[in-house]
């Protein structure tokens, strides 16, 4: 996700070929993430859905799957890149419309008051530093939901990191099979006080095998949000009937655009 003051597709385009890495089966994540979205989106009328930040398309990929109308959104050309891509490959790729934006430009780019549900999940919302940027991007949405329709705004859940403000956050290790090499994953946050409080989360990408490996890094800033400003910013820009749902380390808040 890009925003005027936190510019992040480079970092998203560089990473587009390597995201699956952060998962431990990115096959089983799509399953699961079909799971958990059919379980909050099944009793509200939805049929045509925005994904608003679809990166490699785990979400889309799992909606399309479902049966469901999917526009994927995301300002990053390598992530729609891939995400078509994937979508061709899980046979799914004719049931999805593909946008390039950002969060402020779909209520201009898709239909208004055009779609049942709109979500966005991952690190794109924490992307958004400030008040008016967070305010734009929800404005946005609740133009292109129809009358009852329904947000879903997923993201880390950093309130349980803001008091002893961690720095290193362990990934994922996979294991090399025959000649391929062994790949390691982790993060590095850096923290700065602001305001707003914001953490640079410094992504590693160590591969190789024996002794010979190196060593990618790739920094990306995200705002530190908790649960109560999402949630102020929501009624702010016109929801209402907000659920918060922690899923593992995610955050899911659901809230609906008055009928």
């Amino acid at each position: 996700m890009t925003d005027p003051s936190n510019r992040t597709n480079t970092f998203y385009d560089a990473v587009a070929d390597d995201y699956h890495l952060w998962y431990r089966d990115w096959e089983t994540a799509i399953e699961r993430e079909g799971l958990q979205l059919r379980r909050w989106l099944r009793e509200r009328g939805v049929k045509r859905v925005v994904d608003a930040s679809c990166g490699p398309g785990t979400q889309s990929i799992a909606l399309a799957q479902l049966g469901y109308e999917v526009t994927a959104a995301d300002p990053s050309a390598g992530m729609l890149e891939r995400a078509r891509r994937y979508a061709e490959q899980y046979g799914v790729a004719d049931k999805i419309t593909f946008v390039q934006a950002s969060f402020h430009e779909l209520s201009r780019l898709l239909d208004s008051e055009g779609y049942d549900a709109l979500l966005t999940k991952g690190s794109a919302f924490p992307h958004l530093i400030t008040d008016e940027e967070i305010e734009a991007a929800l404005i946005s949405f609740h133009k292109v939901l129809r009358p009852g329709g329904t947000v879903v705004v997923g993201m880390q859940d950093f309130e349980p990191f803001i008091e002893d403000r961690p720095r290193f956050i362990p990934g994922r290790v996979h294991d090399g099979e025959l000649n391929e090499p062994q790949v390691i994953t982790f993060d590095i946050w850096d923290w700065d006080d602001g305001p707003p409080l914001t953490v640079t989360i410094n992504s590693f990408i160590v591969s190789g095998a024996k002794t010979d490996y190196q060593i990618v890094k790739r920094p990306v800033i995200c705002r530190a949000l908790t649960a109560t400003e999402v949630q102020v910013a929501l009624l702010e820009a016109g929801f209402e009937g907000i659920e918060s749902i922690r899923d593992r380390l995610e955050l899911v808040m659901l809230a609906r655009k008055p009928e």
